[in-house]
């Protein structure tokens, strides 16, 4: 009789990921079907390093007529085109539980990574992914003190694919009068466990190494079994934190670290500069101490197969539940063999 391993190998088999306590669908046997459908384009060549067209570089004009100051590392701004606004008046409306609705205030910023246009997480220098991690600390900190926020999201979508706007390496932050509905469900799955859900699950990831991309002293870069998107990742602390505001100077650095060396193999699994949405899930800002929610941060690419050929989430994603090819142990096998010395440096 085959091993479970080998069955989850070769078979179709649901998994079940406890943070969303959702199950998908694992489909090993499709990873070599034919493809006809629709292929992307590659990505052109790097961006110069100044784009006098683009509103994020510095002293360039934003919407609005607002100038960006000649910013040399980091630069925090309002959004110009914020989904949430601070004085949103308070409404709301219920016609017998089907017709809800009420309103939402909010605060929405841009943090520009650096002023080079043409660089990425993947392409910075350490020490300047530092500088963004502390920047990160700080606007968490400021934004969740504010009495009315409950939440602050911090997030990058990287690539045309993944729908960014501007190619300068930026991310957001938003925050919330509300808990949002992921960082909700999460919120309770840790509640509802007792003990840290990703303490015992790092554990089992560490003891069994069947998913493991990369650590550091402080942070471990799994596939997640659960994993729904190709190449999915999920960055856990070692150290049970709650938020980032409680990583001292070598997690913010051990942080910087694992960022790095993640998107650079995402740039280098295909050579191309790798679509995907990354962000952070940390304690809610409502005052309560949620000491037993874990820290974390998730990585969304699209790309399949290669440079041009992507996941899609329709059909059977839609109307029943999500499904992938390949294994996630496959696909940490290949992410953990590849280099964190990027590809355009290695060929210079």
């Amino acid at each position: 009789m085959p091993t479970i391993g080998a069955v989850l190998d070769q078979y179709p088999h649901r998994r079940y990921n406890p943070l969303t306590r959702e199950w998908i669908l694992v489909s090993p046997h499709r990873a070599t079907r034919p493809w006809q459908g629709q292929v992307e384009r590659r990505a052109g060549p790097p961006p110069a390093r100044y784009d006098p067209d683009c509103y994020l570089c510095p002293g360039n004009t934003r919407a609005g007529g607002v100038r960006n100051p000649p910013y040399e590392s980091t630069f925090v701004f309002g959004n110009d085109f914020a989904a949430l606004l601070p004085d949103t008046p308070p409404a709301a409306m219920n016609e017998s539980g089907l017709l809800v609705a009420e309103t939402e205030k909010g605060i929405c910023r841009v943090v520009c990574f650096s002023p080079d246009h043409s660089l990425s997480l993947s392409r910075l220098p350490r020490r300047s992914i530092e500088d963004v991690v502390d920047v990160w600390v700080e606007q968490s900190s400021a934004l969740g003190a504010i009495p009315w926020i409950r939440s602050v999201q911090i997030f990058e979508n990287r690539g045309d694919m993944m729908g960014a706007s501007n190619p300068h390496p930026h991310c957001q932050i938003w925050a919330n009068s509300t808990i949002p509905g992921e960082l909700a469900r999460e919120l309770a799955a840790f509640d509802a466990r007792g003990g840290c859900l990703l303490c015992d699950y790092l554990a089992i990831e560490r003891d069994r190494n069947a998913r493991i991309v990369l650590e550091n002293d402080a942070f471990t870069v799994v596939v997640p079994f659960w994993a729904v998107w190709p190449f999915e990742t999920l960055v856990i602390p070692r150290r049970h934190l709650s938020a980032m505001d409680q990583l001292d100077a070598g997690g913010r650095s051990a942080l910087a670290d694992v960022l790095k060396r993640i998107t650079t193999r995402y740039d280098n699994l295909f050579e191309t500069p790798f679509p995907y949405t990354m962000g952070f899930h940390q304690r809610p800002a409502d005052g309560a101490p949620h000491d037993g929610f874990h820290f974390h941060a998730h990585f969304y690419p699209p790309l399949l197969r290669s440079a041009t050929v992507r996941k899609f989430m329709v059909g059977y994603e839609m109307l029943g539940n999500p499904q992938r090819d390949i294994t996630a142990e496959s696909a940490a096998a290949r992410l953990g063999q590849l280099s964190d010395r990027h590809y355009a440096e290695t060929a210079r």
